[in-house]
């Protein structure tokens, strides 16, 4: 469990180290906090509540290196709190239950305490529940950070109580910014051209904290008077890989790009987050699955060969593998997301289902069901069937419905791809059903 942070006197020792540059570049001030204006200007929601000093407990959720830890370090400093920070990944009940003691001594001081809580959503449901009581008498106030969507991470309970503020990824202007702020504390620009510094702004991904770890090593590797391009940067750099986990809201976020951009039909938008998924490392078969899915809900009838597509696909990669594999699912994504949609059959699903479910008692009429033994034929099972290939139209128009139940319709095809030719085969039909009335 780290120590508790209040502002302390800093040892000889602490002082004749030097400290990581993404430490020295800490803001100092809540103005020195770059990318979250919607939180931290004068009429902003969190700064609202600073300035009104009643602070309640809250939650900040953002990526990594957005200014989580920082703004509730300040947080404590502006208010004059006692700061104590953990790690959930690092921290157990017994370290909970000290940081609670220590709170309550200090409450009965007339000092409030701030419990930063690092991966709040690493704790599990019982942990959790452990905050309550000492959140709701004040105990402490806490903050939790969580990369994670609290929606799906947090208790209930505990959310019940705690505001949550979404903190951006941090855009190209605010790099920038941090870029100026490094070089002044370096005391010299940062040795790259000028596509070595998009190239490091694109590597950090929005995360300010490791966009200063990379200019650090910039700063520290290269060479006296040596300008570095991007070719020298991929080879002082080890490539970092897109933050993604495939348990986690990332995973479902980029799927959930990837099958609206086909219900758009655009396939250029599909190919780029299928791209990201790819290289984020996500596994194939589920993307494969989805896709899939996507061709038998959302495409459907109105074009039938896109099932045959995505079938003929996953094969494909299954014999292949990647990349060589990878080709044939992006045919299949433009395929898809060209294709004429018609959620006809989905509907139809699952409109008929409940109605199956009410009405799961009624047999069939008698004149559809065989009758392969004397009994049955002589309580009239098979009785009046008609053969429709043997008619005239081919259609002769029976009831194949309970003779209980009225009859339904479930599918309206639309008039979309081939969807057309089935309507026009149902209206012919329909026509000739009621003609034989």
């Amino acid at each position: 469990m780290k120590k508790a942070y209040n502002g302390g006197m800093e040892s000889l020792f602490e002082k004749n180290m030097q400290k990581p540059l993404a430490e020295r570049m800490r803001p100092k001030t809540f103005a020195d906090v770059v990318g979250q204006d919607h939180l931290l200007t004068e009429k902003a929601p969190l700064m609202r509540m600073i300035q009104s000093k009643k602070i309640a407990s809250f939650i900040l959720w953002g990526p990594p290196g957005t200014g989580k830890t920082t703004i509730a370090r300040l947080l404590a400093h502006e208010t004059g709190c006692h700061f104590e920070q953990i790690s959930a990944v690092f921290s157990g009940v017994s370290d909970l239950r000290k940081v609670f003691a220590e709170a309550q001594k200090r409450r009965k001081m007339g000092q409030a305490t701030i419990l930063f809580v690092d991966e709040i959503h690493r704790f599990n449901r019982a942990q959790q529940d452990g905050f309550l009581p000492y959140v709701e008498d004040g105990t402490i106030i806490l903050i939790g950070a969580t990369t994670e969507n609290p929606s799906f991470e947090l208790n209930s309970a505990l959310l019940s109580r705690c505001k949550v503020y979404v903190l951006n990824r941090l855009s190209d202007e605010a790099l920038d910014e941090i870029l100026a702020r490094v070089e002044a504390e370096m005391g010299r620009s940062v040795p790259v051209d000028s596509v070595g510094k998009a190239f490091l702004k694109n590597l950090a991904d929005g995360d300010g904290r490791y966009f200063i770890n990379l200019l650090e090593t910039v700063f520290n590797e290269a060479a006296e008077n040596e300008i570095l391009d991007q070719k020298s940067l991929e080879t002082l750099l080890q490539k970092r890989l897109p933050n993604y986990d495939k348990s986690a809201e990332g995973h479902y976020n980029l799927i959930s790009a990837l099958h609206k951009s086909l219900r758009g039909s655009d396939p250029d938008a599909a190919l780029y987050w299928l791209a990201r998924m790819v290289t984020a490392g996500e596994d194939m078969k589920y993307i494969l699955r989805r896709l899939t899915r996507f061709a038998s809900e959302d495409v459907g009838l109105a074009d039938p060969n896109a099932l045959v597509q995505a079938i003929s696909a996953w094969n494909s990669y299954e014999r292949l593998g990647s990349p060589e594999g990878d080709l044939a699912v992006a045919g299949l994504v433009v395929y898809l997301a060209t294709a004429p949609k018609s959620i006809g059959v989905y509907r139809a699903w699952n409109h008929v289902l409940p109605i199956a479910k009410q009405t799961g008692s009624l047999m069939p009429p008698k004149h559809i069901l065989n009758a392969p033994t004397k009994l049955m034929s002589e309580i009239g099972y098979g009785s009046g069937y008609q053969y429709d290939p043997e008619t005239k139209d081919g259609f002769s128009g029976q009831n194949y419905f309970p003779d209980d139940m009225e009859r339904k319709v479930f599918y309206t095809p639309f008039e979309r791809g081939f969807e057309r030719e089935i309507k026009k085969r149902l209206d012919y039909w329909n026509g000739l059903r009621k003609k034989k009335k």
